[in-house]
């Protein structure tokens, strides 16, 4: 059976009064990339925030390759194989391109964040992230700092660095938010590059049907905060009440 890397099991946190996430429990398996799809104000953010380490569960648990990750905060959860794109770009403004994805795979080794390494060792790190920053191609913006990048550059930047941090877990909240028509296909491309290795697992937040449909491997959607449909693409698009209640008229237009 294909390994589980991460699980939440009743997973629930509440804000005063309110449920914002209620009791979620799932599996999501190496090789296997979900959709997290729902309404605005479903909790799916929320959701990943909860496994990712930003907010503090109310109840239930996080795993992290059969490890319970609940109470570690997100550093620790990153450095064990988890990680995170955010939808707004988390980045190091007054660096360059390259500065930027060569301090993580300094961290990735366990070399601190020192942008004054060894001559050798800069430049095989330097080598290493310029690698990376070929597959976003952004090869050609590695000496621009990262204030003057537009804001689709900023995105694949944040892609290269997710990629850089080689987690055993992908999370995408809306990689493509913002970006121009020709700038989302590369980024789009890169995680259908991620989803060929079957060692790992994407979670994908997504609205836009026709990336749904062209990526996932499942979906699972949430609605006020529950869990409310999970299954294959076909099953889930095919449920008039997911249509109807959870999706709109998005989904019955695919």
């Amino acid at each position: 059976m294909t390994q589980m890397l991460l699980e939440t099991d009743g997973l629930t946190v509440r804000f005063g009064g309110h449920v914002a996430v209620d009791a979620v429990s799932c599996g999501f398996r190496a090789g296997e990339l979900t959709a997290i799809v729902g309404p605005n104000g479903a909790g799916k953010t929320t959701y990943f925030n909860l496994i990712s380490g930003q907010i503090t569960v109310s109840a239930g648990t996080v795993r992290l390759m059969g490890e319970d990750v609940t109470r570690d905060p997100v550093a620790t959860r990153c450095h064990k194989g988890l990680g995170r794109a955010f939808q707004l770009t988390n980045l190091f403004p007054d660096l360059t391109v390259l500065e930027n994805v060569r301090l993580v795979i300094q961290a990735r080794r366990k070399m601190g964040f020192n942008l004054f390494s060894m001559a050798a060792s800069h430049t095989k790190l330097s080598a290493a992230a310029m690698a990376v920053l070929e597959r976003v191609r952004l090869q050609d913006l590695a000496e621009q700092k990262v204030s003057a990048l537009s804001h689709g550059n900023q995105r694949k930047l944040e892609v290269a660095i997710l990629i850089a941090l080689e987690p055993a877990v992908y999370m995408f909240d809306e990689p493509t938010a913002g970006m121009s028509v020709d700038e989302a296909p590369v980024v789009l491309d890169l995680i259908a590059e991620l989803k060929a290795d079957t060692e790992r697992t994407i979670l994908l937040v997504e609205h836009k049907m026709d990336v749904i449909r062209s990526l996932a491997d499942r979906i699972i959607v949430l609605h006020n905060g529950a869990l409310a449909a999970d299954g294959d693409p076909a099953t889930v698009m095919a449920s008039d009440v997911v249509q109807e209640a959870y999706m709109g008229r998005d989904l019955a237009d695919v």
